[in-house]
């Protein structure tokens, strides 16, 4: 079956690297918008959709260059490679946006309108001169992400969270909502999610308090990993979780998968939006709910953010210790804070000492997680929870992130420093088998 219309077979052609012409001359835009539009009433669509990659690109190379021969421009080699580049990643792909997906090196993508894209490289904002042609293309590639994962995007639901193939989460947040135009966002994970290894290399923490963290694991502590947008939460979450033994049974809960767990006994539960008519939403807090008849050992929620966080509390400590999840908080003692509030949040009447006294039986180590001003992702405190001293919950530092200033150059130096106090949780540590060594916790520091 031709993949065209009106163009005759020819010999089979691989499309070599996409080189982009670095300073479009006036009219490569115009031509470029030209050549696509016919190039797709050309097309037999229909055919394209169930067509090898490689057989489809030759075609639509052939028809392209006759196309752009019909224009009449003289363009080079290197112009012409970019417009067979920027069409097919049209046709395959998402537009504009597929040669910022294939570079490892950025982080996010924030499409403000489509005038305007911006990406995170080595933990540093930077304009792009990538644009797209008009709101309506920018809305079409929104429309292609969200649709691939049963999920839409329209006046009547002007918010989406989705997710790429590869992972990464995607926001999008159109008008009436977005004032001025579509508003894309896109959080890429590396194909490969950092290891345990991985943070020690990069300073995010440092050996005695990566051991700390795992023998807490191993040795089934409930924890919360508190910090801001970015700030490597999810990244900490996946390397803890890595601690778990092959023999327990996972279940995940999350608003958007994101989670690599490498473990063979894993149950993944997504919520669901909204239908057309504004019902079937499925939300945490009944995942969470449903996931204590699916027998779990272990529950991990990638972000507490609502009315689940009483439910989550009850399981760790109704015989699933050792779970895991995250919150938005700038400190411990705000993570605490907000706890409380999302307790509030499921029209509970339950005084506020009955909250802190859930939640100070339910989570035994608080880490604080924090992206910092040159980019860098640190663990700046794991503090453990002792107990309750009247209505207020105590808390003690064990490990923390000095910030002593920052270089000519912008990168923030400082040193971590355990605090001389030996935890409480110890002596459970010591009741599985792990005895840890007396100067882990005796202010060694480090300087970074």
């Amino acid at each position: 079956m031709s993949l065209s219309l009106n163009t005759p077979q020819k010999p089979d052609q691989t499309t070599p690297g996409r080189p982009r012409a670095d300073a479009p001359r006036p009219g490569y835009i115009e031509l470029k918008a030209n050549v696509h539009r016919k190039l797709l009433n050309r097309l037999n669509l229909e055919a394209l959709a169930s067509a090898e990659r490689a057989r489809a690109e030759a075609e639509i190379r052939t028809l392209l260059f006759d196309l752009i021969a019909e224009e009449g421009m003289p363009l080079s080699m290197t112009e012409r490679e970019a417009i067979l580049g920027d069409v097919i990643d049209e046709v395959f792909g998402l537009g504009p946006l597929e040669p910022l997906l294939r570079d490892p090196g950025i982080s996010d993508i924030l499409v403000n309108t489509h005038k305007q894209v911006y990406v995170e490289k080595a933990g540093k904002l930077e304009r792009l001169p990538t644009t797209f042609q008009d709101d309506k293309h920018l809305m079409r590639v929104i429309d292609r992400i969200v649709s691939a994962v049963g999920r839409r995007v329209d006046d009547s639901s002007p918010m989406v969270d989705a997710r790429l193939p590869d992972g990464s989460r995607v926001n999008a947040i159109i008008p009436p909502l977005a004032v001025d135009g579509p508003l894309l966002s896109i959080r890429r994970f590396p194909a490969e999610r950092l290891k345990a290894e991985d943070l020690l290399t990069i300073r995010s923490l440092t050996r005695p308090m990566l051991e700390f963290l795992e023998h807490c694991v191993r040795s089934r502590l409930n924890m919360l990993i508190s910090g801001g947008t970015g700030a490597g939460k999810t990244t900490l979450l996946n390397v803890l979780s890595s601690f778990i033994s092959e023999r327990e049974r996972i279940v995940t809960i999350e608003d958007a998968a994101e989670l690599q767990l490498h473990q063979e006994h894993v149950a993944r539960l997504e919520t669901r939006p909204p239908n057309v008519e504004g019902k079937g939403a499925i939300k945490q807090r009944q995942l969470l709910v449903n996931s204590l008849r699916m027998r779990p050992d272990r529950i991990v929620v990638g972000e507490t953010r609502g009315e689940e966080a009483l439910d989550m509390l009850q399981a760790m400590n109704t015989g699933h210790d050792g779970s895991l999840t995250t919150v938005h908080a700038n400190t411990p003692r705000d993570a605490l804070s907000r706890i409380e509030t999302m307790i509030a949040m499921g029209a509970t009447n339950l005084p506020e000492r009955a909250m802190r006294q859930q939640i100070a039986a339910a989570i035994q180590i608080v880490i604080q997680q924090t992206r910092l001003s040159d980019g860098t992702r640190k663990v700046i405190s794991i503090s453990e929870i002792t107990g309750m001293e009247g209505d207020v919950i105590t808390m003690q530092e064990i490990f923390m992130f000095e910030k002593a200033g920052v270089t000519q150059e912008g990168k923030v130096v400082g040193r971590f420093r355990a605090t001389g106090v030996r935890p409480k949780a110890c002596d459970r540590l010591k009741a599985s088998g792990i005895h840890l060594p007396p100067d882990m916790f005796e202010g060694v520091t480090e300087v970074r």
